[in-house]
């Protein structure tokens, strides 16, 4: 479910040019982290942001890139900190779970794989760089804790895999 109709269009552009801190290849739109952004009169903006997971370290940095953003093109936003409903991987954009595959992370899958592959099932997540099943889980906690460490015993690489998160 995206959320791209609570986006007023003229905001879309601008939003969709902040990055998310921790994946740079992925803008904060695409990622589903703007719940909302609103243009109020005399160009003040009401933007509403929702982190991946309680406690997102990167929640500050994306805050403030948001009010930069925002202000650089004569906006006066204000941010706000939205944790209910809880963030999803279902409101990942396509856009976003491909700029994953492709930046060497593999992208979420369904909830049901998902609980596979974390209990260590082999041939369910596909290695990132050779597209082989073929991968085993290293660790339940990779670069952050949104992501799990598999290896491929293919091409012998490891990389990260984007948790489900429903």
């Amino acid at each position: 479910m995206s959320n791209l109709k609570q986006i007023d269009q003229e905001l879309l552009p601008i939003l969709k040019g902040v990055s998310d801190p921790e994946i740079p290849v992925l803008s904060i739109v695409d990622m589903g982290v703007v719940r909302s952004a609103k243009l109020e009169d005399n160009n003040h903006v009401k933007v509403e942001i929702t982190p991946t997971y309680s406690g997102c370290p990167a929640m500050d940095v994306i805050g403030d890139d948001v009010k930069k953003a925002l202000s650089d093109q004569g906006y006066q936003p204000q941010v706000k900190l939205i944790l209910s409903p809880a963030w999803t991987t279902d409101w990942m954009t396509d856009e976003a779970k491909q700029a994953l595959k492709e930046y060497g992370i593999a992208p979420p899958m369904d909830a049901s794989a998902d609980k596979a592959a974390l209990l260590g099932q082999k041939k369910v997540v596909k290695c990132p760089q050779c597209g082989s099943k073929n991968t085993t889980l290293i660790s339940q906690f990779a670069s952050t804790a949104c992501k799990a460490m598999f290896k491929c015993d293919d091409c012998q690489e490891p990389f990260d895999y984007f948790k489900c998160l429903t």
